[in-house]
């Protein structure tokens, strides 16, 4: 008797068979942004307007505010499980203090390089002069930032920072309540929470086991959620389009240039730069984080994004995970050139020249402490609001100036979040190399796997996380 075996139909047979770069994740978001804006542009020139979208615009703008919920859903038990993990990760690095502190070092070098950027732009174009904006500034109804109430703000009122409000009608009856949270106030439960456990020792490794194996569940859904982001992209760049169009930019056109144009700067200027002068390969860098700038920029939100830069981090740049763990969570929570350092410089120039009002150099020099030492207050979230109102009470600039640039904030958000992704990659990658822990045979390989497969095929990511402390070691 024989037996028949079945092979599988070559690349070569006759069934039809998409490109191998049609099928990744890159090529998805940019088809994506292209299928978006041709639907926002459809959907703005049939009527569809702010006030009343019609079919189109409606079903551009669920799609994309039902992507965002779905991120911000996982923030709160993200930041927590993911600062605890990566506090109590620490432990597997001999150097940890000397980490943590070139980390930080290193957030506050990178964030006063872009922000007086930004200054510099902010001085020589002038973008608040001769704006031909007219009539009263969009209503801000958020709240004024100021020192004072930045650092009230980091204690919590109860232990997952939750707070909820109510929307009330005429007749008294509760139409909605809706639970808010505070990311900073969150981020401080979870230091704290992460440094006793340290030091309560071998009676906290059941719990450090619980949140290591919730944070791997909370990740998991995560990148379900991360997976759908093409279709999350069609619906937030479709109902940006159909809502802002080309006018609103225009209006506020040399704000918006002068804002992306320091963003490049960075991005493309001040970080190959530093990689270069740390011997590193330019190019490597960016194919290696660029999965999660792509989704940063659609996304905008660093959290919302944290665990495909931490991924990109260990398994791109070759950053040992026992350190990664620690530093990306940190950034993203924290190190936000974009949001926190080249926005709010350009944006309170703009507002001090839109109002007539002339800046001297103690002033400047209050934007660049602000942007250094605050940038906290963005917490990882969409929009820099917060930090820019911080800045304005800071500077005693007027507050209205903020609805001046609402209308623009969501376009200029995009490219604000891609940066601040690509710095939070970069800070880890060149603190591994100048502590003698980067896996640099794994940051020089070839980009051919997909950042969404699992740990294990990950051919030498396990090594240089095991390796770390020896390496650390050698150093010292």
């Amino acid at each position: 008797m024989s037996t028949q075996t079945s092979t599988p139909p070559s690349s070569g047979s006759s069934g039809f068979q998409l490109p191998r770069w049609a099928g990744s994740f890159a090529f998805q978001i940019i088809a994506a942004l292209i299928v978006g804006l041709g639907l926002g542009l459809l959907a703005k020139y049939t009527g569809s307007t702010k006030a009343s979208p019609n079919a189109l615009g409606a079903t551009l703008q669920t799609i994309g505010s039902s992507y965002v919920s779905l991120l911000q859903t996982a923030v709160v038990p993200l930041i927590f499980t993911a600062v605890v993990s990566s506090i109590s990760n620490l432990r597997e690095v001999s150097n940890a203090a000397r980490l943590a502190w070139n980390t930080l070092l290193w957030f506050a070098i990178t964030s006063l390089v872009a922000v007086l950027i930004g200054i510099g732009l902010g001085v020589l174009l002038q973008p608040g002069a001769n704006t031909g904006i007219s009539g009263e500034p969009e209503e801000y109804s958020g709240k004024s930032g100021d020192w004072w109430a930045f650092l009230t703000g980091l204690f919590p009122k109860n232990f997952l920072g939750l707070g909820a409000s109510s929307t009330v009608a005429e007749s008294g009856a509760v139409v909605t309540t809706a639970v808010s949270f505070n990311v900073l106030q969150i981020l401080v439960i979870a230091i704290a929470v992460g440094i006793a456990a340290l030091k309560v020792g071998k009676q906290a490794e059941p719990f450090l086991a619980l949140n290591a194996s919730a944070l791997a569940v909370i990740q998991k859904v995560l990148w379900w959620i991360i997976r759908i982001a093409p279709l999350g992209t069609v619906g937030l760049i479709g109902n940006a389009v159909a809502v802002y169009g080309w006018d609103t930019i225009g209006s506020l056109g040399k704000f918006t240039a002068a804002v992306y144009i320091g963003l490049a700067l960075v991005i493309f200027g001040v970080y190959p730069v530093l990689v270069r002068s740390h011997g590193l390969s330019v190019k490597q860098y960016f194919s290696g984080v660029w999965p999660a700038v792509q989704l940063a920029f659609v996304s905008r939100s660093s959290i919302g994004t944290l665990p495909l830069t931490q991924r990109v981090t260990e398994r791109n740049l070759g950053v040992p995970r026992g350190y990664a763990s620690f530093a990306v969570p940190l950034g993203a929570t924290t190190k936000m050139d974009g949001c926190a350092a080249i926005y709010p410089a350009i944006a309170a120039i703009f507002v001090a020249q839109f109002f007539g009002i002339e800046l001297d150099f103690s002033q400047y020099l209050l934007i660049a402490l602000v942007s250094v030492l605050g940038s906290a207050a963005t917490a990882g979230t969409t929009g820099a609001v917060v930090m820019l109102t911080l800045t304005l009470s800071t500077l005693g600039l007027p507050l209205a100036g903020v609805g001046l640039l609402l209308a623009v904030d969501p376009i200029l958000d995009m490219g604000r979040t891609a940066v601040n992704v690509a710095g939070q990659a970069l800070v880890p990658t060149l603190v591994a190399k100048r502590q003698g822990i980067l896996d640099e045979g794994l940051y020089n390989a070839p980009r051919a796997g997909d950042p969404f497969q699992d740990d294990a095929p990950a051919a030498g990511a396990a090594p240089a996380a095991d390796k770390a402390p020896e390496l650390a070691d050698a150093k010292r």
